[in-house]
């Protein structure tokens, strides 16, 4: 699986990168036929305490699977974001084993 991670209006580090990586390759376990990942990070200047957005975009054959989550920080988006991502993989693998 492909994995490209993008930070809008700011550098992010290798950690961050490394974390996301590593999260995201978990996904495998549930789908194998995971083409490639997207993760898009935004600082929102809204005053709020929450305004950190992640952004993650899964390619499968024929769909694309879309997340997008608001925390205090990057990780906690990415961690939920991941959760709804394994609901909707479980999800799009049964409906395909369902129409073979």
């Amino acid at each position: 699986m492909e994995i490209k991670t993008q930070a809008v209006r700011f550098n992010a580090d290798s950690k961050l990168v490394e974390f996301i990586e590593q999260k995201l390759s978990k996904l495998e376990q549930f789908y194998d036929r995971i083409i490639s990942a997207e993760v898009l990070l935004k600082l929102e200047n809204s005053g709020q305490v929450k305004d950190k957005i992640a952004e993650v975009r899964i390619n499968v054959p024929g769909n694309t699977l879309i997340t997008k989550e608001t925390q205090k920080s990057f990780e906690a988006a990415i961690d939920l974001s991941l959760d709804s991502l394994k609901r909707q993989l479980i999800r799009h693998k049964e409906k395909t084993s369902a129409r073979r």
